[in-house]
């Protein structure tokens, strides 16, 4: 079967949304993602969700471990899994 330059699969569709939302798509993926989202309900919901997503993520304050803290963490594990092993 031949492939077509423009119309693209589902799961090609997905990818490129993906991409798209990073702004790591090039022009002419995001024409043919439009193409495919003016005609397809699932990659139409999926981009929907996937934008919701997003934008959750983006309002949420995420505090993560710095590497210091992190160290410290695992040193007080390896110290009691010691301690718990020689027993």
């Amino acid at each position: 079967m031949k492939k077509s330059f423009l119309f693209i699969s589902c799961e090609e569709a997905k990818h490129l949304c993906d991409k798209s939302q990073y702004d790591e798509a090039s022009a002419w993926e995001i024409i043919k993602l439009k193409i495919r989202l003016s005609y397809c309900r699932i990659t139409q919901s999926y981009s929907s969700r996937n934008y919701k997503l997003s934008e959750a993520l983006d309002k949420v304050d995420i505090n993560c471990l710095k590497t210091e803290e992190r160290n410290k963490l695992e040193e007080q594990f390896k110290a009691e899994l010691a301690k718990e092993q020689q027993n």
